[in-house]
């Protein structure tokens, strides 16, 4: 601590960041001069988000400002507010925070999701919505997406033939399902190495298992409350240890993406100096293809390294998440589990597979994906909003350079909101004709919105959904022999996943043939 103290005495900001007008701030735990509430956010680490939580609960309050080092930090959990920050003041807002971890993910600040406001921003957020999660790419890599979903089917049946008592690794499924189906769509391949016949129905290999453990770090450490975030001057210390595992998650990533990407580079070199042209076969070859006005170039190799990068991580947490903690809490509740392969039966049959033309009317099935969103996201917060200017939110001051932080675990278990809040009730949601995994009132956060929103909502939609609806359709999933009660349990780390990954009985529930001819 007192390495703290001594550089924070250093840094002219956090003298300066004592004001006299604090009482305007939202309300907080007391400070300590120069380093804020810096000494308990170390205490409580790795699980910062729950000393937060309890201090919001202590606090009867629904936006709360800590002080770390120079940097307040607003943490909210109520859904009106929550719209102010994304809607009315979303317009200053809109930046990100320099970290050492999201400096060094995004090449520098190459990239979209962690790029501070700004030209590279606005250049690559207008490539991702305009060439990348367009209806029209959606549609030409549907396909891919298709391989991916049979693929699924066939491994869990595999396993349950190979295993005894069919026990299934529902993390181990879902999280490489998420991964194979990005690497699809980005890379056009869902092996790093050589794809062998047959190898479609077999699982990931080495580097496949190290990719996917990789992004999950990566999510891991990203806006993770380190303290050379708020104490610059201790980077390269390295503090928390986060330095070395950023460095070691990099250099894993740029090992299996960097020798694809310098191969399209050098096709498209190839082919411009023979004056030809080609169709974009995944979201790489959109990103090497893009020209500028003068027909150069329009991203450099880290702008792409960096959008590769980003658009992996984004896409594999959510989706193997909420249906790892539905199938937990629907193994626990036959009858709700009974209800959502009813209505996939009544909506599809058991003569065919689930398709993503089905997704409108599988109701029921989506409000158990945003019940599981609901009560249990992967991470607690949203990435922080940094204030451009002096501004206000429910009517307090929110400094310059403050960093808002909207709760999805404070929305999504607010008992000002939910009735019974920790209990698992998919009902809730069936109030429209077109349940969505979105929710625009923001009572809980599935997918962001705002300038800083996930361009990419449709997407996640159908790779949730299809991952769901085919694992539900294929397959009866029951407890283990011997469990009485699947145990939900939250991870003592910094995410909310399940303590452990969820194992569960798997038995085919659909005719021998349809396995078979996929």
């Amino acid at each position: 601590m007192a390495t703290v103290l001594f550089f924070a005495l250093k840094n002219r900001k956090v003298l300066l960041s004592v004001k006299s007008e604090q009482h305007q701030l939202p309300p907080g735990p007391p400070t300590l001069p120069f380093i804020g509430n810096i000494h308990q956010m170390m205490w409580n680490k790795p699980a910062v988000f729950r000393w937060i939580h309890r201090l919001l609960q202590e606090m009867d309050t629904d936006i709360m400002c800590l002080r770390l080092g120079a940097i307040h930090v607003v943490a909210v959990t109520c859904p009106q507010i929550a719209c102010e920050v994304l809607r009315k003041k979303d317009e200053v807002l809109a930046s990100r925070p320099a970290t050492f971890a999201s400096g060094s993910f995004s090449f520098g600040y190459k990239g979209t999701i962690v790029t501070p406001h700004g030209e590279q921003w606005k250049k690559m957020r207008r490539v991702l919505t305009s060439e990348i999660l367009t209806p029209s790419m959606e549609q030409k890599l549907h396909h891919l997406r298709q391989e991916e979903c049979d693929h699924l089917v066939t491994y869990i049946n595999n396993t349950c033939m190979a295993c005894p008592n069919n026990l299934v690794d529902v993390r181990h499924v879902a999280q490489h399902f998420c991964g194979n189906m990005i690497r699809r769509l980005v890379l056009g391949k869902r092996y790093f190495g050589s794809e062998l016949p047959g190898s479609s129905a077999s699982g990931p290999g080495h580097d496949e298992m190290a990719h996917v453990a990789a992004l999950f770090t990566l999510l891991n450490y990203l806006y993770n409350f380190c303290v050379s975030d708020y104490f610059p001057a201790l980077v390269g210390l390295d503090w928390d240890g986060h330095e070395k595992v950023s460095k070691d998650v990099m250099g894993i990533l740029n090992r299996l993406h960097d020798p694809i990407i310098e191969k399209r580079i050098i096709e498209r070199s190839n082919l411009r100096n023979g004056g030809g042209s080609k169709e974009a076969r995944d979201f790489l070859d959109v990103l090497v293809y893009l020209d500028d006005a003068d027909g150069q170039p329009l991203l450099s190799v880290d702008d792409i390294r960096a959008q590769i990068v980003e658009m992996m991580y984004a896409t594999i947490d959510n989706p193997s998440n909420a249906v790892e903690w539905a199938l937990a809490e629907m193994v626990n509740k036959p009858e709700v589990m009974k209800k959502a392969t009813d209505e996939i039966d009544a909506v599809v049959g058991k003569d065919k597979l689930v398709q993503e033309s089905d997704i409108p009317r599988l109701n029921y099935l989506k409000s158990c994906i945003r019940e599981a969103f609901r009560i249990h996201p992967y991470h607690a917060f949203n990435p922080p909003h940094v204030a451009m200017v002096d501004t206000t939110i429910a009517g307090y001051t929110i400094p310059k350079d403050s960093h808002v932080i909207l709760s999805r675990m404070g929305l999504g278990r607010n008992p000002k909101i939910w009735n019974e809040p920790l209990d698992f009730q998919p009902e809730r949601h069936l109030n429209t004709a077109n349940v969505l995994l979105s929710e625009p009132g923001l009572r809980f956060i599935s997918f962001s919105s705002g300038r800083r929103g996930c361009p990419g909502i449709s997407l996640g939609t159908s790779v949730t959904v299809m991952l769901f609806a085919r694992m539900l359709q294929g397959f009866t999933w029951t407890k283990p022999p011997g469990v009485d009660r699947i145990s939900l349990q939250e991870s003592n780390t910094g995410a909310l996943a399940l303590a452990e990954p969820l194992v569960l009985q798997a038995k085919p529930r659909l005719a021998a043939h349809l396995y078979e001819k996929i």
